[in-house]
């Protein structure tokens, strides 16, 4: 449940949704998710439960991953837990979406690795190391508040926070992950204009994820495979 899309995955059928983050109640449309926070759980529920309730077998209870924003992510995983109620779930797990997102690139996580997910409303920046977060940075732009203008003030923000990182990490695993270039995703990695300033400001290689717009519900989807074989969801 992204600021601008929904998009939602299901064993044996593959990426069955990819619509606008909308709700409808009273006097018309509202955005329950906004620049990374559910800032209304029983819209975001009333959403779920009309995108996905017809959907799903009747008295089967599912599994549900949820790819969560890292900053914030307490909060975020709280109220999206309470909205995934509606599908009366077995179990939920959250996942970091930066996580999803090297999962489906198929990223080596033995080695640090530099995520950069750009979305409409929310741009993070998270390092990760043996695959768990080590550290995270988020401004609130995306490719909504460009305007149709160059991403120059998108891009000095990924810089600033890739900076804010080099220099207080004592470990050298920012500036390793850096030099392994890093990992581009969300809807801004589809626009050309996004990843060349975004190179220029870096001055470090950036390899986009394929069909970067999806990456995290993909990487989502793969963990959930993984978790419905583990002995405990038996």
């Amino acid at each position: 449940m992204g600021s601008a899309r929904t998009r939602v995955w299901i064993a044996g059928r593959g990426l069955v949704l990819d619509v606008p983050t909308v709700t409808f109640a009273g006097a018309g449309a509202a955005y329950p998710v906004q620049r990374g926070a559910v800032v209304d759980t029983p819209g975001a529920a009333r959403m779920l439960e009309r995108l996905l309730g017809h959907r799903l077998p009747r008295f089967v209870r599912p599994l549900v991953v949820v790819a969560a924003p890292v900053l914030d992510g307490v909060a975020y995983r709280s109220a999206a837990r309470s909205a995934v109620e509606v599908l009366r779930p077995r179990s939920v797990l959250t996942v970091p979406a930066a996580r999803a997102v090297a999962v489906a690139a198929g990223a080596d996580l033995t080695r640090p690795l530099l995520v950069v997910d750009v979305g409409a409303h929310v741009t993070e920046v998270v390092l990760l190391a043996d695959g768990a977060v080590v550290d995270a940075r988020r401004t609130a732009l995306g490719t909504a508040d460009l305007d149709g203008g160059p991403p120059r003030e998108l891009g000095d923000a990924v810089a600033a926070m890739v900076t804010a990182m080099l220099r207080q990490d004592r470990t050298s695993l920012a500036l390793e992950a850096l030099t392994r270039g890093a990992l581009l995703a969300g809807g801004g990695a589809l626009r050309p204009e996004v990843t060349y300033h975004l190179t220029g400001r870096l001055h470090a290689p950036i390899r986009t994820v394929a069909a970067p717009h999806t990456a995290a519900v993909r990487g989502a989807a793969a963990l959930l495979r993984a978790a419905h074989a583990h002995p405990s969801c038996r």
